[in-house]
């Protein structure tokens, strides 16, 4: 049986696709939540794409580090532990450029500049709420 972690919501059958909420200090980080799960959707990531929505995100699981080369846009980067605590944060990763810790569990990428993912701070509780 699988450890349990922060997305297991997105999980359930029929749910209503839920909210990216930081805890700590009461916001909606994202409305919109794409997951990257697989091999080949981890890969993939936001390769491709010329922007990326505001109010959105990309959960990358597992992993631990992310690169934008070949992207066509800056993003900012949170980097969370299977409970969704925040362990690092890259703001504004410009193309061609890579971030990593070691210690997390999975990756939430925005598009740059979303004041929400400014105000989130290492050490924040993220979690997913039901709308």
């Amino acid at each position: 049986m699988a450890r349990p972690h922060v997305f297991q919501a997105l999980f359930r059958p029929q749910a209503p696709r839920p909210l990216l909420v930081n805890e700590t200090r009461g916001i909606v980080l994202a409305r919109s939540i794409e997951t990257a799960f697989d091999s080949r959707a981890r890969r993939t990531g936001l390769l491709g794409r010329d922007t990326f929505e505001a109010g959105a995100v990309l959960a990358i699981a597992p992993s631990s580090a992310v690169h934008t080369f070949g992207m066509q846009f800056a993003i900012d980067v949170l980097f969370i532990d299977r409970c969704g605590r925040v362990i690092k944060r890259a703001l504004g990763l410009k193309p061609g450029r890579i971030a990593a810790t070691l210690r997390a569990f999975a990756v939430l990428e925005f598009a740059a500049g979303a004041p929400e993912v400014a105000w989130t701070a290492v050490g924040d509780q993220l979690m997913l709420i039901d709308r």
